[in-house]
């Protein structure tokens, strides 16, 4: 892997520590804010929202800017927005500097994937995409579990100033590692890279990244007050278990990202059927802490196992359009993060209880192996398309993508 793709995945930790320390920070937040858990887990919709928003519309607004100039200034903004987020005296202003943050952490997310791609062969798409990933693993194991401490100690403002501060260094390794990449001699055209949106494998893929990560994070986002007062534990356990549902992430981008090039539909389909059985046992047990705290490592290992593969699987199937592909992934992703969000707070509010964010969760997973079994077939059945490739002469080139049938059906 060249360097700058680590640089990249050292600033997606900060990305990733702020997108996710919401879930270790509800409670001081809602008693601070005057406003009710599910409210503050508003928040973390909102940051996803900007994410669904952002991811496309940056995408193609920076379609002909510089790269390396571009992830700058995309890191800056969202350095600021921490700072706004740390000083924001209403819930209102919390909820729109994380908006803005959002904004600028789908842009990032974006085109430094687009980047990552671009930096190595197709069949390290996986590994590359597994090492930005893995920044956002680590950003569970350590960023998240920091916020949270941070959080029950200085209390949650200082969870953002720490985020910002982790973004200043961020910066200052994109300034510094990050290579100058030339800009093609023609210049990308946005009706071109739009044609990607005609191949419903694209929307396939969109939907069961969406299902999958809505799945796990309907329970994940009420996993401190599930653990505090369903399970019974002190609150002091929380930053610990959220690290512990860190290192299962780190260790399922590991294992997924080292097998996902050659097993790809494998690695989606048995990765989101883990992630649906360990829901569907943390709503069972969500009462014995033994049980819960097993099951926020497994469920963090099965969820992040199958992020490598789904998002090369979208530079599979949207290969003529890298930027818009990684703009799509994001905006797939963080689909689910808002409604999953979404769903558990809705179910809570419905009386159902804690327990019952997990139920919802599994209910998005089991749709999204459906969706799964539908792209894998139609896969096997369809032949690989002609597809119209963004490339540097004047003319389009016609081409076929013989790997997608070869390397993702045969392999489950």
């Amino acid at each position: 892997m060249p360097v700058a793709v680590y640089v990249l995945g050292l600033s997606v930790f900060a990305l990733g520590t702020s997108e996710f320390m919401l879930s270790g920070l509800l409670p001081p937040i809602a008693e601070d804010m005057g406003v009710t858990i599910p409210q503050a887990g508003l928040l973390i919709s909102a940051f996803a929202i900007g994410m669904v928003v952002g991811a496309p519309l940056l995408a193609v607004a920076t379609l002909r800017l510089p790269r390396r100039t571009t992830l700058v200034s995309l890191i800056s903004l969202f350095g600021l927005g921490q700072v706004a987020g740390a000083l924001a005296p209403s819930y209102e202003l919390l909820f729109a500097s994380r908006i803005v943050s959002a904004l600028a952490c789908a842009g990032f997310w974006a085109v430094g994937a687009a980047v990552a791609i671009a930096m190595v062969e197709q069949h390290q798409r996986a590994r590359a995409m597994a090492v930005m990933i893995g920044g956002l693993s680590i950003a569970n194991v350590l960023g998240v579990p920091a916020g949270a401490f941070l959080g029950e100690h200085l209390g949650w403002r200082s969870a953002f100033w720490a985020v910002g501060a982790a973004s200043a260094v961020a910066l200052a390794g994109i300034l510094a590692l990050i290579p100058r990449i030339p800009l093609p001699a023609q210049k990308p055209r946005l009706s071109r890279e739009l044609r990607i949106y005609r191949d419903r494998q694209v929307w396939l893929s969109i939907g069961i990244t969406a299902l999958a990560a809505g799945g796990v994070f309907c329970a994940f986002s009420y996993l401190s007050p599930l653990l505090t007062d369903v399970a019974g534990l002190d609150s002091q356990w929380v930053p610990w278990i959220l690290g512990l549902f860190g290192i299962g992430a780190l260790a399922g981008t590991t294992v997924g990202g080292r097998i996902a090039d050659a097993h790809l539909f494998g690695v989606m389909l048995w990765g989101i059927t883990a992630s649906t059985v360990f829901l569907a046992a943390l709503a069972l047990l969500a009462s014995t802490a033994a049980a819960a705290i097993a099951l926020s490592f497994l469920i963090g290992f099965s969820a992040f196992f199958t992020a490598p593969a789904l998002n090369a699987r979208m530079f599979n199937v949207a290969g003529a359009a890298p930027t818009l592909a990684g703009a799509t992934t994001t905006a797939a992703f963080n689909l689910g993060n808002t409604g999953g969000p979404w769903l558990g707070g809705t179910v809570i509010d419905a009386g159902y209880g804690y327990s019952a964010t997990a139920w919802a969760g599994g209910a998005m997973t089991v749709t999204a192996i459906a969706l799964g079994i539908a792209a894998l077939r139609l896969d096997r059945r369809t032949p690989p398309p002609t597809r119209i490739v963004a490339a540097s002469s004047s003319t389009p080139t016609l081409t076929k993508a013989p790997t997608r049938s070869v390397q993702d059906s045969s392999s489950v």
